[in-house]
């Protein structure tokens, strides 16, 4: 439930946030800054997940507030284009079309209804590509093997029952 909320809570705050017309070296600069943010969040939250009782669960709640947090940047920064220079996408691109590009370019499918145009349009698609495969590999990695940690701690610290508390 908590997952859901903070999907949802995320994509409300993408749609109200006001994200007025900025010059291009300065939205790059938000971008990277942002990446680092997640990448700051990721880590603290897989450390969280080794020290939770849960840690499953803390994962589950990691990836669902990490993922989208990542994709809402890359959407954000594509609007931002979009709307500073209109001719950087294929056609017009308001905030829903930037969250539908963004997820195209992260599922691989790219429809191709919508593309990067301008050569910082398309260095940027590249980094998206380049980081998505980052996110999905890394942070995938990183949020199991914190699992694993988590649990072989928690099984550690459970007292010892004997033979009869083991089932045998």
């Amino acid at each position: 439930m908590r997952s859901t909320l903070t999907v949802a809570a995320l994509i409300t705050v993408y749609y109200l946030v006001p994200l007025t017309r900025r010059a291009t070296p300065v939205t790059l600069l938000q971008l990277l800054g942002g990446l680092v943010a997640i990448t700051v969040f990721a880590t603290w939250q897989v450390r969280s997940i080794v020290r939770s009782p849960y840690p499953a669960m803390r994962a589950i709640e990691t990836l669902a507030a990490a993922v989208p947090l990542y994709l809402l940047l890359f959407a954000a920064f594509y609007y931002m284009l979009a709307d500073s220079q209109p001719l950087s996408f294929t056609q017009p691109v308001g905030r829903t079309d930037a969250l539908y590009f963004t997820m195209t370019v992260f599922s691989t499918v790219g429809f191709g209804d919508i593309a990067p145009v301008t050569p910082v349009a398309r260095v940027v698609v590249t980094v998206q590509m380049v980081t998505n495969l980052l996110v999905i590999g890394v942070l995938l990695r990183a949020v199991l093997g914190a699992v694993r940690l988590g649990r072989s701690r928690r099984d550690a610290d459970r007292p010892d029952d004997g033979p009869v508390g083991r089932g045998g």
